[in-house]
């Protein structure tokens, strides 16, 4: 379709017709992601529903999504979930725009070249390998806590570093609490009914408290230390923004930054983990390959980076997860200007929603969508799907900027844990999906441990 076309389309798309106040606000709250996926299986890849007084577009399709994330990003802003997690994060990566945006981004990116993520590898596995140490054979563990604690740790000391390891509990209680103030402020009706919720505002702004307790003492360290330690928060601190008034950024631009940063760098990778661990406790096939390669390839040594090419289906899994349970599960953006994607027009002020979860269960890119298969991730597989059937870290100018330590984390981490461990889901534990900022498990994942 003709998405550049100007804009004189008026029609509508399909989507579900409803009386209730609320518009779709019940079915949508009661489950997420199934209101989601059944929306585009009975309408198509465009759907309009209303939350609420606000227009919602649900686009499905590849080339449609491509559309919005690239070819035409500069008029679409973040959605209402992105802006309201500035009350947390402010105006960090995730969530500032325009100009700043761009100004920030190239500040930060030299974290993220390719030497000095690989770098980052030797903490990785010096990490997990303390883990795996720690467990114990036949004992039941909160698998979701042991991977947050995990991939906090990494983040704190390559990132930042800083050892966080005895603030690990206390950070992650209050970033749970803080999503849970997310996503109740993701209701039409929140910012008029706040005034009534004072405990758990002030609940959420404890958490914050916390979470800047430990993000102001680590720039209050770095800045006593004065020297460049190679990390992020050191360049953060030393960057002059040659593209602004050439000024160092404020404690507070490093705070917004380092905070962005230091939750969003281990919360995705540490479900993405998580709900691995339960796709192989589940798939003994597919458990099986991946411990023949990590036999083949690493003959029990411990990985380093340059293992990552070498670890094929390791990756394979990983995709594969994340594709039945993509961490980031959708993409909100507000459209600036009418904007037209076929015989369809979307006003201006309407949100457009792109759900990685829809798209990667869509059995036309996925055939059985809901069967766990690492062989979808073969270089033949992969080419014969567009591009946009798959995009757990988004795309464009806005694409993760930490992708790349992500992936490299998610390998080394599940090659060092699986050489010496398998995970069996506790009988009886209640499995279920949690989808907040980010897709989490609901009830958490009670794993036993089984020595290889």
């Amino acid at each position: 379709m003709d998405i550049t076309a100007p804009v004189t389309a008026t029609r509508k798309p399909p989507g579900p017709q409803t009386r209730l106040p609320g518009g779709s606000l019940i079915p949508m709250r009661r489950d997420t992601l199934g209101f989601l996926r059944r929306m585009a299986q009975r309408y198509g890849d465009l759907v309009h529903f209303r939350v609420g007084a606000q227009d919602y577009y649900l686009v499905n399709d590849p080339e449609w999504i491509r559309a919005i994330l690239v070819t035409d990003y500069r008029n679409f802003a973040k959605g209402r979930g992105l802006e309201l997690s500035k009350r947390l994060l402010g105006e960090g990566l995730l969530t500032s725009e325009g100009e700043f945006h761009r100004r920030q981004r190239q500040l930060v990116q030299p974290a993220f070249h390719r030497q000095r993520i690989a770098a980052y590898g030797a903490v990785m596995v010096e990490k997990a390998a303390a883990q795996r140490e720690q467990w114990r054979e036949g004992v039941p563990y909160d698998i979701s806590e042991e991977m947050m604690g995990l991939t906090l740790g990494i983040v704190g000391k390559t990132l930042f570093d800083t050892d966080v390891a005895s603030e690990t509990r206390e950070i992650g209680e209050a970033i749970s609490e803080s999503m849970r103030m997310m996503n109740w402020m993701m209701l039409p009706f929140a910012r008029k009914l706040e005034p009534l919720m004072v405990p758990m505002t002030r609940r959420f702004q404890r958490a914050r408290q916390r979470l800047d307790a430990t993000v102001y003492r680590m720039i209050r360290e770095h800045r006593e230390d004065g020297r460049d330690r190679g990390d992020l928060l050191s360049m953060l601190l030393m960057a002059q923004d040659e593209l602004g008034d050439g000024e160092g950024m404020t404690d507070a631009q490093v705070r917004d930054e380092a905070m962005t940063i230091f939750l969003a760098g281990h919360e995705t990778t540490a479900n993405a983990l998580t709900w691995t661990w339960y796709l192989l406790s589940q798939n003994p096939e597919a458990e099986a390959k991946l411990h023949a390669e990590l036999d083949r390839v690493l003959a029990g040594r411990l990985p380093t980076d340059e293992d990552v090419p070498q670890l094929p289906y390791t990756r394979m899994v990983l995709a594969e997860s994340m594709r039945r349970y993509p961490p980031a599960w959708v993409v909100g953006r507000r459209v600036r200007n009418d904007y037209r994607i076929g015989e369809y027009l979307l006003p201006a002020g309407s949100i457009c929603m792109l759900s990685q979860y829809v798209t990667h269960h869509d059995p036309r890119w996925f055939p059985d969508p809901f069967r766990f298969d690492p062989e979808r991730w073969t270089p033949e597989a992969q080419e014969a799907r567009p591009r946009f059937a798959y995009y757990p870290f988004g795309s464009g100018p806005r694409i993760c900027i930490g992708e790349g330590f992500a992936w490299m984390e998610g390998i080394l981490l599940l090659a060092t844990l699986a050489q010496q461990w398998r995970m069996r889901l506790v009988p009886g534990h209640r499995v279920a999906m949690q989808p907040v900022v980010t897709l989490r498990p609901r009830y958490g994942m009670r794993m036993t441990l089984l020595r290889r």
